[in-house]
């Protein structure tokens, strides 16, 4: 008679190792309907092709799911250091193609998804893009937490669950009108509530002193759920000890110590100041606190600059005025042990303009991290056809060291290689010239060069500039209308802020210039105008891998870095830009000839704008027609445009995230990146790295 079980025996059989892999066609099917069945409480008369996209879904999850406990058991039992990535934006976009690429199901769902009769690509299209940003930052966020995972980092990403996203952008009339982006009208399969984990939040009352100290109460208070949003091969959330009741310096000591500070932008009015009427009444005690570390802060600065007095004003975290504010950037500086601009020439504003005072007394505080964007979801996922040909010339080590692909240098005279290259970038314009004509109702050449625009509508960027071009081109047509001209799609996408007036009129002057272009039979098709509608994360991945030229034209030493400009170069596109940002990098990494680069240079912008010129469209002007005239020339001749554009393919390795986060991980968080191999629960362990 065998012996009974312990309850620890017994307990050991709730475990993940005995869930079978996803794989396998015949699981995949199995597990499809069981979710139908079971989870959504749906049969085939009944179910929707959202039913169906929700059963994939959640069949695919349960992979994920199965590595993400693999993940938290593992860093139980290991302790490493962790990295908690504070962000208000995730711009997520969708997640279940980028899943089944990441775990290498895509295959095997694509023919499970057959066999049962559904369309895999229909499916995917029902997902809404997850509404938790609205533009560069949020997506930044997204690719470094890509990399995190693929670097096998102990990092996990906080942030705000919205209710609903940024905005849908609908064009009525030609101007901007928004919708609310109900994004979870019928939920969300990637996400997991742990109403266990409920907070509350404090907000008003009183500082009320006892002999214990300062106590805040009689506060207002919100109530707030945890959610996990499950990412391919994210690391578990883990356990921050937060002591209480310690003395104040001994706490602000190890925040800073904690804590580092990315600056994403030089614009005054993205710098927030809020006014102290506002932080008193909402968070009285959080006041009382900075108003302690300003004065600590400052008797450091009294003591280094004996007499300075508009030095302390200039490095104060309380602005004077009418009402008096908070710098909300100064604080996070005096807050944190590491700052760091987002490219090269932003960071070098950032110490010699922005924090110049903060920058003389810790220099070694700042430093530089170029942005980067994850080549899984801008190459593979959303240029398949590129990643094969590339794959196939150098391997594919490059889907995680994107220097890999230098290598492409090797066949730049290739003609075989050229021709592969070409006819991907044809093949992809075809598809998004259908793609606008079942949207958008217009019908555009093929042959033009797709001239692309997408990015928030704001002055800096100079969607005017842009627009100027397009006006001068059809002057130009219509003057010469049997001249022979390079055709041109051009396409502008963004959103304006809701209550940004000017971008909203930068927005209604191209669609009325689109109006005027597209119904005018002397332009035919040389000419074509296109605005982009709700610009989001899924469009992008239709609209970057058909790019011929990417516009990356904002005013020199406005623009941080961008990263929309990485993802055209790193899918085929030729750039044409200021020396801005990232696009100073880029032309380091391939080589200025390889970029067609125009316009005033920083030190030329700062001189205009202390005689109260900024922004410069005018000023600019003539440069970016010339250059432009230099795209058309090149454009003739096929093959030179081609060699120039697998140039730029090959100089995008720095511009991997990995490369960015693993930086940040040696140089500001003080962890190394790991390749440590957690299996996934069906495949046995080689060495026991944890409990199960």
């Amino acid at each position: 008679m065998s012996k009974p079980l312990t309850d620890h025996e017994k307990r050991k059989q709730i475990s993940v190792r005995g869930i079978a892999g996803l794989g396998d066609v015949a699981e995949i099917k199995k597990s499809f309907n069981r979710h139908l069945h079971f989870t959504l409480v749906k049969d085939r008369n009944v179910a929707t092709p959202r039913d169906y996209y929700f059963a994939l879904a959640h069949t695919v999850r349960d992979h994920l799911v199965g590595r993400w406990i693999r993940t938290q058991q593992y860093y139980y039992e290991k302790d490493p250091k962790r990295i908690h990535y504070l962000s208000l934006e995730f711009y997520m976009g969708r997640t279940l193609q980028n899943t089944m690429i990441n775990l290498g199901l895509q295959n095997a769902c694509d023919e499970a998804i057959y066999q049962l009769g559904l369309d895999l690509e229909e499916l995917e299209d029902i997902e809404e893009d997850a509404g938790l940003g609205n533009g560069g930052l949020g997506r930044l966020a997204a690719c470094f937490l890509d990399s995190m995972a693929s670097l096998g980092l102990a990092a996990y990403g906080y942030g705000i669950r919205y209710e609903f996203g940024i905005f849908n952008q609908k064009i009525t009339n030609g101007w901007q009108v928004e919708e609310a982006d109900d994004w979870l009208r019928y939920g969300n399969p990637w996400e997991k509530a742990r109403p266990e984990y409920m907070l509350p939040v404090h907000f008003y009352g009183r500082v009320e002193h006892t002999n214990e100290g300062p106590k805040w109460v009689d506060t207002q208070v919100t109530v707030q759920v945890c959610f996990i949003f499950f990412l391919w091969g994210t690391n578990a959330p883990t356990r921050i000890v937060i002591p209480v009741n310690f003395d104040l310096f001994l706490a602000w000591e190890i925040t800073t110590k904690t804590c580092a500070y990315t600056n994403h932008t030089v614009l005054p009015e993205a710098l927030e100041r809020w006014p102290i009427y506002m932080f008193e009444k909402l968070l009285p005690r959080h006041l009382q606190i900075i108003y302690e570390i300003n004065q600590r802060h400052l008797d450091r600065v009294a003591a280094l600059y004996p007499g300075d007095n508009d030095r302390l004003r200039r490095m104060s975290l309380i602005e004077e005025g009418n009402p008096k504010r908070i710098n909300m950037a100064h604080l996070c500086v005096v807050g944190s042990h590491a700052v760091n601009g987002v490219a090269r020439i932003h960071s070098d504003i950032v110490k010699t303009t922005v924090f110049k005072d903060f920058c003389d007394i810790e220099p070694e505080k700042f430093q530089n991290k170029t942005n980067g964007i994850t080549p899984r979801r801008w190459l593979v996922l959303c240029n398949p056809g590129l990643a094969d040909i590339i794959a196939e010339k150098i391997g594919e080590e490059f889907l995680t060291d994107l220097f890999q692909l230098r290598k492409l240098l090797d066949f730049v005279d290739d003609e075989m290689f050229i021709r592969d290259v070409a006819k991907v970038k044809q093949e992809n314009k075809l598809k998004f010239a259908a793609y606008l004509e079942s949207e958008y109702k217009v019908k555009i050449n093929p042959e033009s060069i797709f001239d692309i625009q997408v990015k928030r509508i704001h002055e800096y960027k100079r969607q005017l500039l842009n627009c100027l071009h397009v006006i001068t081109l059809y002057n130009r047509i219509k003057k010469e209308p049997n001249k022979k001209f390079v055709p041109r799609t051009v396409m502008i996408g963004g959103k304006a802020a809701p209550g940004y007036h000017m971008a909203k009129m930068i927005i209604k002057l191209f669609t009325s210039v689109g109006e005027v272009v597209n119904h005018d039979p002397v332009v035919g098709d040389r000419l074509k105008v296109i605005f982009l509608e709700n610009y989001r994360v899924s469009l992008a991945e239709k609209v970057i891998p058909a790019a011929d030229l990417s516009e990356q034209i904002s005013t020199a030493g406005t623009e941080a870095s961008g990263t929309g400009n990485m993802k055209f170069m790193l899918n085929g596109a030729l750039t044409i830009g200021t020396m801005d940002g990232a696009n100073v990098e880029m032309a380091e990494e391939a080589g200025e000839e390889n970029l067609f680069i125009f316009g005033m240079r920083v030190e030329d912008v700062e001189a205009m704008d202390k005689k109260g010129i900024n922004l410069l469209v005018f000023a600019d002007y003539e440069a970016y027609i010339s250059c432009q005239e230099k795209v058309n020339e090149l454009y003739r001749n096929p093959k030179e445009w081609t060699k120039k554009v697998i140039r730029n393919i090959a100089a995008s390795g720095k511009f991997s995230s990995d490369r960015t986060i693993a930086e940040y991980a040696r140089e500001i968080w003080g962890v190394e990146p790991s390749d440590v191999k957690i299996p996934p629960p069906n495949e046995p362990q080689s060495v026991r790295c944890f409990k199960d």
